[in-house]
């Protein structure tokens, strides 16, 4: 995000490798996990348990997870001992790792939550006091340190460094989530490898066709999105160009075709609209602040 690569830069110049927040596995069930045999792969039923117990309609009951918390816990301890850089052979292929990181991003916005629950939004999760100077979000995600493999990532190296670096892929836009209102729905299922294809061409599909995220009004001329089609632009563009040979098209030429029947009509009337994007909302994605109607369940 443009606003978390300023944060960062202040970070790095700020030298604040000691004012970080550890998130550490519990000890007992790191060991555990680091003893475990892990077969013929990673897996991420446990995960899957705690997301079909704990989430529903993309907002997380986040008291009951709180009070019950042991599985998820143990996931992440796994998380922990194991990743595709640490232990190759457990991620046989592109879509098992990929699949590995973008649990492993969910899972631990779930631990950091819980590490300050209750709280409104991420941006509560402040700074310590001195780096009065840092955007509030930094907190959240560059301040919290996580493990995974045996390795220290922030949740903004993890997306960004990680995940979009290594993938290429715009589609892990709608499939990660940070705990707030405008983020995509967090799904109640784990990303699987063998599902991988499928599960992100469906959260492609659900996030643009939501009003939230996508607002076409042929009378007031306007064509608004989701700020993560600011923030991230350039990739969405670029995988454009590299898919279709089409740099031109820009942003809409990579919504076009997620888009359903009522917005690709919308959108045949709005050759002059202009684009704008949705202020983000940080809010955070509890079940107490879940609409009474909520969407289908995902």
């Amino acid at each position: 995000m443009r606003h978390q690569r300023a944060m960062l830069a202040l970070a790095f110049a700020s030298g604040l490798a000691g004012c970080t927040t550890q998130l550490p596995p519990d000890a007992g069930l790191l060991r555990r996990a680091e003893q475990e045999s892990p077969g013929d792969g990673f897996s991420h039923v446990a995960f899957n348990g705690v997301l079909e117990r704990f989430v529903r309609d993309g907002y997380v009951d986040y008291p009951g997870l709180l009070a019950d918390r042991g599985e998820l816990d143990a996931y992440y301890a796994r998380l922990a001992a194991r990743s595709p850089d640490s232990h190759p052979v457990l991620f046989a292929g592109r879509d098992a790792k990929l699949a590995y990181w973008i649990n492993a991003y969910n899972a631990s916005v779930l631990e950091a939550v819980l590490a300050y629950y209750p709280v409104d939004s991420v941006k509560d999760i402040e700074p310590p006091a001195g780096l009065f100077f840092l955007p509030r979000l930094a907190g959240f995600f560059y301040l919290q340190k996580i493990t995974l493999g045996g390795v220290r990532y922030n949740l903004y190296d993890l997306e960004n460094e990680v995940i979009r670096r290594r993938f290429e892929e715009p589609r892990i836009h709608f499939a990660i989530n940070c705990a707030s209102e405008s983020c995509p729905r967090l799904p109640s299922r784990a990303f699987l490898p063998e599902t991988l294809e499928a599960q992100l061409a469906t959260e492609a599909r659900n996030f643009i066709r939501e009003p939230r995220n996508v607002e076409i009004d042929p009378e007031a001329g306007t064509i608004t999105l989701s700020a993560i089609f600011d923030w991230f632009e350039d990739d969405f563009v670029e995988w454009t160009a590299r898919s279709d040979g089409d740099r031109q098209a820009g942003l809409l030429g990579y919504i076009g075709p997620h888009l359903d029947a009522e917005q690709r009509a919308a959108l045949a009337l709005c050759a002059d609209c202009r684009v704008g994007f949705f202020e983000y909302d940080w809010a955070i994605n509890d079940q107490a602040r879940q609409p009474a109607e909520g969407s289908a369940e995902r």
